[in-house]
Order: structure tokens, then sequence, then C-alpha cells
């Protein structure tokens, strides 16, 4: 009886963390944080407006909510998770492109500033 038990719980032991890994998306919440990090850092240097950051921002929830949708049913699948990783390279994308356009708030006063002229 003692070794069925023990065989038991061994065998829960093994099997809750691929249960977990189902679920489990790393790769895509490390890059969701490092995302994150450069709109903070853009808002900080100026080189993002309040405008651009919050569009910037309502695309990571939006990237967020496709996360929770998938996790929804216990299971993350090679499908859905190659679906926010696009998603995420679209973001990234545009992170990129706001951060780099002539708009800056340098000054944080939340209009857009000009660098100064050559």
């Amino acid at each position: 009886m003692k070794l069925n038990t023990i065989i038991a719980v061994l065998a829960a032991a093994v099997a809750m963390p691929v249960l977990a890994q189902n679920t489990a998306t790393p790769n895509i919440d490390k890059r969701e944080a490092m995302q994150q990090k450069r709109i903070d850092q853009g808002v900080q240097s100026g080189q993002l407006t309040q405008k651009e950051a919050a569009r910037l921002e309502k695309g990571q929830d939006r990237i967020k909510n496709m996360e929770a949708k998938a996790k929804a049913d216990g299971k993350v699948t090679p499908k859905e998770r190659e679906h926010i990783e696009h998603a995420q390279n679209q973001e990234s994308r545009k992170i990129y492109r706001e951060k780099h356009d002539k708009q800056h708030d340098l000054n944080h006063d939340g209009k857009k500033d000009h660098p100064p002229k050559k």
C-alpha cells in the first residue's frame, strides 16, 4: 500500500511541472517586459510624446489580452505562441519607429518639441 502511495506522489510530482509548462510563456513575458522598458525609457528621454507612449501602451495591452486568451484554456498552443510573437514583432517595430521619428517631448510638457535645426 505504501509503495502505491509513493508511486502516485512521484507521478503527480512529475506531471505537475509538465502541466504548468503548457501555459508558461517565459520568452513572451520577458520580451513584453523589455518592450515596456523601451517605452518607459523613450518617455523619460523625451524620444516619445505622451500621445505616442499611450498608443504604444495600448498595443502592449492588446498583446497581454492575446496572451491571457491563449492561456485561458490551460494550454498555449504553438500556433497561439506564434501569433503572439508576431504581434510582439509588429509592436517592437512600432516602438522603434516612434522613438526615432522627429517628434520629441524633451521638456516633458506634453507638447511636441522639434529638435534644433543644424
